[in-house]
C-alpha cells in the first residue's frame, strides 16, 4: 500500500476558522461550547498546533455556517471569484502575448463581443 503525503497545512485551516469565528462575534469559549470541545483544544487548532479530523472539522463549519471546503482550501466553487486567485497566478506566469491570447479565448467562450 502506497502512502500518499496529503501536506494538509494545519496552521492555515485554524487561521481560516479563526478568522471565521471573528467575523461572527464569537469568543473561543462560545465556538467551544457549541462543538463541545475544551476551549484549549479550540486554541490549539486556531493556532495550528494540533490537527484537527474531518468530522470535528465539519462540526464548526456548521456552527459557524461556513462550506468546509473554505477551511480546507480558502475558497468556495460557488462563490463565482473561486478562480480568481488561480488565473491571477497563472497569468503572472505568462508572457504579455499570452495573457492576450487567453484574454481573448475568455471572451470568445463567455460570449463577449469584440469592440
Amino acid at each position: 500500500m502506497e502512502f500518499i503525503d496529503a501536506n494538509v497545512d494545519f496552521k492555515l485551516i485554524g487561521q481560516r476558522i479563526k478568522q471565521a469565528r471573528a467575523e461572527r462575534g464569537w469568543s473561543q469559549e462560545k465556538l467551544a461550547e457549541t462543538i463541545d470541545v475544551a476551549t484549549t483544544y479550540l486554541s490549539r487548532v486556531e493556532r495550528g498546533g494540533t490537527t484537527i479530523n474531518l468530522k470535528r472539522l465539519g462540526q464548526i463549519a456548521i456552527a459557524l455556517d461556513v462550506p468546509i471546503e473554505e477551511f480546507i482550501t480558502g475558497i468556495v466553487k460557488e462563490d463565482y471569484r473561486y478562480l480568481n486567485k488561480e488565473f491571477y497566478d497563472l497569468l503572472q506566469k505568462c508572457s504579455k502575448d499570452k495573457q492576450r491570447l487567453i484574454y481573448n479565448i475568455a471572451r470568445i467562450i463567455a460570449g463577449v463581443n469584440f469592440v
